[in-house]
């Protein structure tokens, strides 16, 4: 367990070997969180300098600039340490590490190892952005491959709203079909915006495809079949979040996550209920079948973009 946050910025000394990383980095956030799993010899706390709401009170922009842009420890005595010097403290504290630390602090070592994180400072950034890419620790391990489908089905609604347009024009349909793709392309933003890029369905181009033919194959025969396709796919995009959004009922940690699935599931609720609602009578014979088989195909989508 860490010790509790230390406040910095004073010269006195504190009763912790105060620990001040860049909790936004995801290089940083990862290497200190194998520190905090230690038991340490002394005292450590850990102070994250990205959040503004641990450090507003006590540290200037100034120096949070300067604390996010090289690592650094605040010793008991008060003493400030950064760059190789600071982890040398650090690892003098750690088990495991201890040893490290101590020839840390043989004569020529310490200016050695300032060379060599003068040097990853400066690739740094491009470090950071590939594992950006790759980064979903502020996602549930257990529902990465749920929020790819989400994501992968999103642009499939994109693209079956480009299709239905791009065939009809149906005023009704047309007036429908751009207001619900401005909806859907704010869904795809926001699961964009959660699921890193490299961490999305490698099959988005066949989703973009299936989606064009999935909206332009009705459109072709019009309204009521566009409608009924809409409240088919709907229907189980509804269903789809309901599983996510119940998984997440006792996980008040992804609360955020959980309300930005519902507010998706709202939208595509109102979709459905949009289009169900122009239907004179529910779709029977071919149509029917249609229907089904859009309840079928997307399922197949749900489960091969999960994996893929």
């Amino acid at each position: 367990m860490s010790a509790p946050v230390t406040p910095v910025g004073t010269a006195s000394g504190c009763e912790a070997l105060t620990v001040m990383f860049d909790g936004a980095c995801p290089l940083c956030r990862r290497e200190v969180g194998v520190y905090q799993a230690l038991e340490p010899l002394e005292p450590v706390a850990w102070l994250d300098v990205s959040d503004v709401s641990q450090t507003s009170a006590s540290m200037s922009p100034e120096d949070r600039a300067r604390y996010l842009a090289r690592f650094h420890v605040r010793l008991r005595s008060g003493q400030l340490l950064s760059g190789a010097a600071a982890f040398v403290a650090l690892w003098q504290t750690m088990p495991g590490w201890h040893w490290l630390g101590r020839v840390g602090t043989l004569p020529g070592v310490t200016p050695m190892l300032e060379v060599l994180y003068d040097g990853f400072l400066h690739v740094r950034p491009h470090i950071q952005r590939l594992v950006r890419t790759l980064d979903t620790a502020h996602l549930p391990s257990d529902m990465i491959g749920d929020l790819r489908s989400d994501h992968a089905g999103e642009t499939g609604a994109v693209w079956i709203y480009k299709g239905i347009l791009f065939v009809s024009r149906d005023e009704k349909v047309r007036a429908f079909s751009s207001h619900h793709l401005t909806t859907e392309s704010k869904h795809l933003e926001l699961l964009s915006a959660l699921l890193p890029p490299l961490r999305r369905s490698w099959l988005l181009v066949p989703w973009r495809v299936a989606g064009f033919v999935t909206g332009a194959l009705p459109a072709l025969f019009g309204q009521r079949t566009v409608f009924a396709t809409i409240a088919a796919v709907e229907t189980f995009v509804g269903v789809h979040y309901q599983h996510q959004i119940d998984a997440l009922q006792q996980r008040p940690e992804h609360a955020v996550l959980r309300q930005v699935l519902i507010d998706c599931q709202k939208d595509e609720h109102a979709h459905r209920d949009e289009a169900a609602g122009y239907l004179s009578q529910p779709p029977g014979g071919v149509l029917a079948l249609w229907c089904a088989a859009i309840g079928s195909g997307s399922a197949i989508a749900v489960t091969l973009a999960r994996k893929f």
